[in-house]
């Protein structure tokens, strides 16, 4: 359910290598609730917390086995975040009338929630890599940012990396999506191709009304669509995965720029 990304800064020095990482990505009331709940939140803490899955998790035993392994196992670890850089995001953003919110610190008892940890514990070759978690309210009204602010909000981010100082290599990850809890192949497949082919106005031109529940999430590809817009799909995987007869399912995404 992850879509994977690569923003160059424009002095990067290294090939491969990267300094830091960039995750956006939703919250399913693990963090924020209704008496605060915002739109674009970014994340300054110079560490970000993950604990074991709670052992109040709802769902069945084969759902609980999968969602443990995107948290530590036993006792709760702090992982560092790109402070610096998440502040410069921050102002960044500001000066391009993104009214942001912040954060540096989580309650007590609480971790990053499973878009982020997904990325770290799933994704990443090395979990101790410096990361900047960026929040985007996909799911719940009546604060949902458009098609149209999630890409600008993409290009946003790209500006905020281009005018970060030093010749670090700086990575982009968009965690979610696509349809569920209904599988859409239509629209899943209309997207991957619009990001392939560069078509901001259609991304952003996607009918709200789709991007409800589960496929809400296709927000964030299209903010990481603005982010690379400049950069060409190496790579793209697309599986409709099918769990009845009714429909019901996730379609399941992966795509990479470079």
């Amino acid at each position: 359910m992850t879509a994977a990304f690569l923003v160059r800064s424009p002095l990067t020095a290294r090939a491969r290598s990267r300094d830091a990482l960039i995750i956006l990505g939703d919250d399913q009331k693990e963090l924020f609730h209704e008496d605060h709940l915002p739109s674009i939140l970014v994340y300054y803490g110079d560490t970000i917390r993950n604990v074991p899955l709670s052992p109040n998790f709802k769902g069945p035993e084969w759902s609980r086995l999968a969602t443990a392994r995107y948290y530590e196992e036993k006792v709760p670890r702090d992982y560092p975040v790109q402070s610096d850089l998440a502040l410069h995001l921050i102002n960044s953003l500001i000066d391009r009338e993104f009214d942001v919110g912040s954060s540096n610190g989580l309650a007590p008892g609480h971790g990053e929630g499973h878009a982020h940890a997904f990325v770290r514990k799933r994704l990443m070759e090395d979990p101790d890599l410096p990361v900047v978690p960026v929040f985007l309210n996909t799911y719940y009204p009546p604060n949902q940012p458009t098609p149209r602010r999630c890409w600008k909000l993409g290009q946003a981010i790209r500006a905020a990396v281009e005018s970060y100082p030093g010749d670090g290599r700086i990575g982009i990850v968009g965690s979610g999506g696509l349809s569920h809890f209904v599988v859409d192949e239509e629209l899943d497949r209309g997207v991957i191709d619009a990001l392939a082919r560069k078509d901001g106005e259609a991304l952003q031109s996607l009918p709200r009304k789709k991007l409800n529940s589960g496929s809400s999430e296709i927000r964030m590809w299209i903010s990481i669509g603005g982010a690379v817009e400049h950069l060409d799909m190496a790579w793209s995987h697309y599986v409709p995965g099918y769990r009845t007869p009714a429909g019901s399912g996730t379609g399941l995404g992966f795509a990479y720029w470079s």
